[in-house]
């Protein structure tokens, strides 16, 4: 059996709720269901589609790389938009976490061979909404988004492995940076 999985970064409180409170506000104003089946992330590895012994071999080799990794801070400020379809928190600044994202894509071609490279450049961001979202509503939400501000920072200090069940998103593992504790979501 085939199953999906998704390494994120989830962003700690009060991110985590300000970001989840927007994704809702959007599917209020829309119908936008597609961004609220997942909690606030930063995705490291896109969904991928492996055998369910995949996810043995991910975790001891995701938990490898953590422990060879500090922690590092993420700022985020603004919204953005991919086209018409997908609206965003903007990730500024994103060096440390493209540099981060660098050195887990390494580890993947080295560890983790079934993890591909992407055929894009890696732009780290918050989803808010995608694909889903009405085409008629896209003007109005424009506007909406371009006349507010929104700005925080928080330390990176895990990740997580997700794996899809069929219905919805699973997390399965997280993995600290530096081999410390898991810090707790809120």
């Amino acid at each position: 059996m085939r199953t999906l999985y998704l390494v994120a970064l989830l962003p700690p409180e009060p991110v985590f709720s300000h970001v989840w409170d927007l994704k809702q506000e959007v599917h209020r104003l829309t119908g936008s269901r597609n961004a609220v089946r997942l909690p606030p992330h930063i995705t490291l590895l896109p969904p991928l589609s492996e055998a369910d012994e995949f996810e043995g071999l991910c975790t001891a080799a995701l938990a490898d790389f953590a422990a060879t990794e500090a922690t590092f801070e993420v700022v985020v400020d603004g919204f953005a938009w991919f086209g018409s379809r997908t609206l965003f928190v903007h990730v500024q600044e994103a060096a440390a976490l493209r540099a981060f994202h660098a050195r887990l894509m390494a580890w993947c071609a080295a560890y983790l061979p079934q993890v591909q490279p992407e055929g894009r450049p890696y732009t780290p961001h918050l989803t808010l909404a995608t694909r889903d979202l009405p085409p008629a509503q896209v003007p109005e939400l424009r506007q909406l988004f371009a006349e507010r501000a929104y700005a925080a920072s928080f330390a990176v200090q895990s990740f997580t492995l997700f794996r899809h069940d069929g219905r919805q998103w699973q997390a399965r593992a997280t993995f600290a940076l530096g081999g410390g504790a898991v810090p707790q979501q809120g």
